[in-house]
């Protein structure tokens, strides 16, 4: 059973995510929390600590907590899917698969995926969607060894990395990201429903197992009116991390 500063600061966590507080509005004072909540001041400094260690908001001896996050963020820091990200905003990931074909591994996927150049490799072009828009296409070339797995997920299948969990009791332990901008082409600009040329925000990633052995590659493009990635300073962490709509800056 939840202790009533886990109480308040899940219900801190809610009004944080439905942006009663907004990133860099700041919080009650304690006492005024205290008051709403039928608490001590000392119950809320825990629901407060528990926040704050979560990153969700800044503290300052003497000084009302600053929101720094939402956890509509997602750390680069977590290897969560697009669709727990999406569940975490409380939208509706969608998806589905344009083209999946085996394509002899070229020198890049070799690098990446550590394997010999000509190896059979899977590319999956995907379309992901919020609440049934498009908002990003996934270019994923699977390793061998996963590859027939991947093939037995059904096209419109939400979270292809819950299923190949539920399914081989795959983990995607590790990723590297490489983030850039580049503009769309032709089947970008259609799938995405952009005009040519327009700014996309480009992920190249790879994933491995907690063994270190390489699962995927992909290069992600994004619509920037739909995904911004934002930087989160401080002295202890610096969280990279992908948020839905448009940044305020």
């Amino acid at each position: 059973m939840a202790t009533r500063h886990e109480e308040i600061a899940e219900e801190l966590r809610r009004a944080i995510d439905r942006e009663e507080y907004t990133v860099g509005s700041r919080l009650p004072a304690e006492t005024d929390l205290a008051a709403r909540y039928g608490v001590s001041r000392g119950t809320v400094r825990q629901a407060v600590a528990a926040l704050t260690a979560e990153g969700l908001i800044g503290s300052r001896q003497g000084a009302r907590r600053v929101v720094l996050a939402s956890r509509r963020s997602q750390s680069f820091e977590e290897l969560r899917s697009f669709a727990q990200w999406a569940r975490a905003m409380g939208r509706e990931a969608t998806g589905h698969v344009v083209s999946s074909q085996y394509r002899p591994a070229t020198p890049e996927d070799s690098v990446r995926l550590q394997l010999p150049t000509g190896t059979p490799v899977l590319h999956v072009l995907r379309v992901r969607g919020l609440d049934g828009e498009p908002v990003l296409l996934e270019r994923t070339v699977y390793a061998a060894w996963i590859s027939p797995a991947v093939e037995a997920v059904e096209p419109d299948c939400p979270s292809v990395t819950q299923r190949l969990y539920e399914d081989t009791g795959l983990v995607f332990a590790y990723g590297e990201h490489v983030i850039d901008a580049v503009a769309a082409g032709a089947q970008d600009a259609d799938l995405l429903d952009v005009r040519r040329t327009s700014p996309l925000l480009r992920v190249r990633r790879v994933t491995t197992t907690r063994e270190g052995r390489p699962v995927e590659w992909s290069d992600d493009r994004y619509r920037p009116d739909a995904i911004t990635f934002s930087v989160h300073n401080s002295i202890a962490n610096n969280a990279l991390a992908r948020q839905s709509g448009q940044s305020d800056f």
